[in-house]
């Protein structure tokens, strides 16, 4: 995902509303995330579909990590060696 600029990425939900096809092309074009407000207030973050997709993968990847690391911790986990052997034996070699 393209860095948020602050000076551009954010804008009012009127001026979505007014220009919803504009919007869209523009998030495809920069993928960078826009923030939509009201009142002044942050309401909405708009992002392109497959922006979107490689979030969800990163945060499911991040998560399985986490994950992994409390198993550790709880002593839960396997020396190198021998997962490497499991692996190898699943393999077939």
């Amino acid at each position: 995902m393209s860095r948020f600029r602050v000076d551009e990425d954010i804008r009012p939900l009127s001026e979505f509303r007014a220009s919803v096809a504009g919007f869209v092309k523009r998030l495809g074009e920069t993928r960078r995330p826009m923030i939509l407000t009201q009142h002044g207030r942050g309401v909405a973050v708009l992002l392109d579909a497959g922006e979107f997709e490689r979030m969800q993968e990163r945060l499911e990847l991040l998560e399985d990590v986490l994950r992994a690391e409390g198993e550790l911790a709880a002593g839960e986990g396997i020396p190198h060696d021998e997962a490497r052997a499991r692996v190898l034996k699943r393999l077939g070699g």
